[in-house]
């Protein structure tokens, strides 16, 4: 375990992300830690730790996004590496933790993947789990270790409230995230509206109705992630056809897969605002999409996990 001297803890990148990984180090006034983790000719995983870790706090920055597989063995291998190194306590920081959504039985003989995903993260060796925004926050449960779940919500809201909107209402896409419309729009001080859905299959939905007054209105809609876009962008249009006077969205994780970015292009969303979680390639970004980043909440988190400090006060909204 740490001794208190904050020189003694060291930050590893996997390849998920290295960009957050360097944004969050150098928030620490810290070198990220010297590691190569590369593949084999045959697709096998090599991790090669090129420093001493013995003793110390390791903070592994690894988000199990697109190639979510890859990604998520190199995050079980590092931390095998770190515990075989005798690392005095292993961090897994997961800005964005895949296989979230499949949390639940939701018909027979479905697996609940985002609990076996823990148990494998517990069992490769690591102590501690840093992440942000999981898309059902009973998943903390599925871990046999201390989770730290910070909030993305209030970095959004705050650059909502820095527009100065004129007549703001804040609208849950779906009945799911009606506790995060409600507590951006007590922050924006503003009511809230509900659009009732239905998803007849994965990946797709239907608007029914909109609950809630939006005509003429500046609908902000949050939610925790942005998959294929077609909930928000669904959303979005519905609200502008019944009279909203401007839509803008936010989400923590841009997943952005299959045809998000082009339902995003043309809907009538006026401007998109992301979490970094996730890297978003060039190809991806568009002239509506605003990027904020979470490194200085994670690096905040990080030095209050390693000084013992409370990291309470980082959740609250």
């Amino acid at each position: 375990m740490n001794n208190g001297s904050f020189s003694e803890f060291k930050i590893f990148a996997g390849n998920s992300h290295p960009e957050l990984a360097a944004e969050i180090a150098g928030k620490l006034d810290k070198p990220l830690g010297r590691c190569t983790v590369t593949k084999f000719s045959d697709g096998e995983i090599s991790v090669n730790i090129w420093e001493t870790v013995r003793g110390r706090d390791i903070y592994i920055v690894q988000s199990t996004c697109n190639p979510v597989n890859d990604n998520l063995m190199e995050l079980l291998i590092m931390i095998d590496a770190m515990k075989r190194a005798s690392a005095g306590r292993i961090n897994a920081v997961i800005p964005y933790y895949g296989y979230a959504r499949q949390d639940r039985k939701a018909k027979a003989r479905d697996p609940i993947s985002s609990k076996l995903v823990a148990n494998m993260i517990v069992a490769a060796g690591a102590d501690r789990i840093l992440t942000m925004d999981l898309h059902a926050p009973q998943i903390q449960g599925y871990f046999d270790i201390p989770v730290d779940h910070l909030v993305g919500m209030p970095i959004l809201a705050k650059y909502f409230k820095e527009k100065r909107l004129e007549h703001p209402v804040v609208v849950s896409p779906d009945h799911g995230s009606v506790t995060r419309a409600r507590n951006v729009a007590e922050y924006l001080d503003c009511p809230i509206a509900i659009v009732d859905k239905r998803r007849p299959e994965p990946n797709k939905s239907e608007i029914m109705n909109i609950i809630g007054d939006i005509e003429g209105k500046d609908c902000v809609m949050v939610d925790d992630m942005i998959d294929t876009a077609g909930t928000i962008t669904n959303a979005a249009n519905a609200l502008k056809k019944m009279g909203a006077n401007t839509v803008l969205a936010g989400a923590t994780h841009a997943v952005l897969s299959g045809p998000a970015i082009q339902r995003l292009q043309d809907s009538a969303i006026s401007e998109l605002v992301l979490l970094n979680t996730i890297p978003i390639p060039e190809e991806k970004k568009i002239d509506k999409m605003t990027l904020l980043s979470v490194a200085p909440l994670f690096a905040e988190a990080i030095t209050r996990v390693f000084t013992n400090g409370s990291v309470s006060v980082l959740f609250e909204k």
